[in-house]
């Protein structure tokens, strides 16, 4: 199993979109943000600009997305909303293996019993990716995202999050809100320490 290398990220989960409002699995599907979601995603921006003229270790230096619409607008609000407060504007890229899970049938259905079993691997929505397979896949991602220097702030996905809670060694089934930017970094004694922007 592709392990979770010990580099430092800032992660941010997409704005609000009708179908989170609805309680309702998104997986592929591409829904865009709401009024709320780009209203979140103008309020993280100003968490994130205050942790970058903090700087030091925590200060961002790209910002990687999702190819997905809520999470590449969510990201490309961040990036405009710094550059309009007088910061530079960071480099923004791609990442294909951030896109949310696939849910397969269940996308568009309310989120039930079946998401604790899909996490625990011991069931597969028919159509739908696998947990382990997310979880490799997300692993991955971020391994690419935090190969050059300096953190990166990544902007994708609740369930992709979960994936990397696990490869983290935390407990997975925990909702990440939207648009609340959220630090992650490796302890020097060993695990990690997620810290959500005050």
């Amino acid at each position: 199993m592709t392990q979770l290398l010990p580099r430092p990220y800032w992660y941010l989960r997409h704005g609000q979109t009708d179908w989170n409002r609805a309680g309702l699995s998104q997986g592929r599907t591409d829904v865009p943000l709401n009024e709320t979601g780009i209203e979140q995603a103008a309020e993280a921006a100003a968490l994130i600009a205050q942790a970058l003229d903090a700087a030091g270790e925590g200060g961002i230096v790209r910002i990687v997305s999702s190819p997905l619409e809520r999470a590449l607008r969510t990201a490309t609000i961040v990036r405009d909303a710094l550059v309009a407060r007088g910061l530079p504007a960071l480099p923004l890229s791609i990442e294909p293996d951030l896109a949310e899970v696939s849910f397969g049938e269940q996308e568009g259905q309310p989120i039930s019993d079946w998401y604790d079993h899909w996490i625990a691997g011991d069931y597969t929505p028919p159509q739908a990716e696998s947990f382990a397979v997310l979880r490799a896949r997300a692993v991955g991602a971020i391994n690419r995202a935090t190969a050059s220097t300096g953190r990166p702030l990544v902007v994708a996905h609740g369930a992709l999050f979960r994936a990397l809670r696990a490869a983290m060694d935390l407990p997975a089934n925990v909702r990440l809100a939207n648009a609340v930017p959220l630090s992650a970094a490796p302890r020097q004694s060993g695990g990690w320490a997620l810290e959500e922007l005050p």
